[in-house]
């Protein structure tokens, strides 16, 4: 099975579960919602974080309402998401206002945690890299914050950079220098009509695929190392959900270019 998950063209863009996955952790839903369409969402053991990635949504979870969420127009508008995380067996629900685009992402959890509204001024929004190798993280829901397993990030690359690199994974069970953890990326490209590449790939090779991969495409990365280059001319932004048997981010580089890390700026 590829790797690769091509997009919807309709409502559903993408719904990968552990069972289409293969794997045990991560759930991933995105969709396009136009205006008064709803969402729901309860799972008895699996928690869930919903990102607003565009447009403003009602959302419903558990006893708390939030009238309307979202700002951006677009991915790569200079702000961070809303979200809420929302525990195990609680009912999710989601109404869009204005045309809009969410995504659910989803791992195994337990009830008992608290319904929260994550504000966009409560994420951390950092620099990674240096040189071409520079791109801009919003860490929405990082292993400091609340939850059972789910780990949830974006990014955007900037145009001509490379990014989840030098290569690095997380397959591991081996803390603290590495951690098992699978994850999705969800690309989105700017201009629309762009690509970028990203290979997954092991040490022996056992895996090893590389894709071009368009707008709306989502990556699965069950193991291995997981860099991404985005051609000039166009940006990249990608949303990673990761969750694996311990909700600790821990990864390796590829020993084989781990020498980047030591050029100049």
């Amino acid at each position: 099975m590829s790797l690769l998950v091509k997009a919807g063209k309709g409502r559903e863009i993408a719904d990968i579960t552990p069972q289409r996955a293969n794997w045990q952790h991560v759930g991933f839903r995105a969709l396009r919602l136009d205006v008064g369409e709803q969402e729901y969402w309860q799972e008895a053991g699996r928690e869930c974080c919903l990102v607003v990635l565009t447009g403003k949504v009602a959302v419903a979870a558990g006893t708390q309402h939030w009238d309307s969420l979202g700002e951006r127009s677009s991915v790569f508008d200079e702000q961070a998401p809303w979200a809420v995380y929302v525990p195990a067996g609680v009912v999710l629900t989601i109404t869009a206002l204005t045309p809009a685009e969410v995504a659910l992402c989803s791992a195994p959890g337990q009830p008992g945690r608290e319904v929260r509204l994550i504000a966009p001024a409560s994420m951390q929004r950092s620099v990674r890299g240096k040189g071409a190798n520079t791109r801009y993280v919003t860490d929405i829901l990082p292993q400091t914050e609340p939850a059972d397993g789910l780990l949830v990030v974006e990014v955007i690359t900037p145009s001509g950079h490379s990014s989840s690199y030098p290569p690095h994974k997380h397959d591991l069970d081996n803390l603290p220098a590495e951690s098992v953890l699978e994850e999705t990326y969800y690309h989105r490209i700017d201009p629309p009509q762009g690509f970028a590449f990203q290979r997954v790939y092991t040490d022996d090779r056992s895996l090893d695929e590389s894709h071009a991969v368009e707008n709306h495409d989502v990556m699965m990365v069950p193991r291995g190392y997981h860099p991404v280059c985005v051609p000039y001319g166009y940006q990249s932004y990608y949303l990673n959900v990761m969750a694996g048997p311990k909700r600790q981010w821990c990864f390796r580089n590829d020993p084989q270019h781990e020498w980047l890390l030591q050029l100049p700026d």
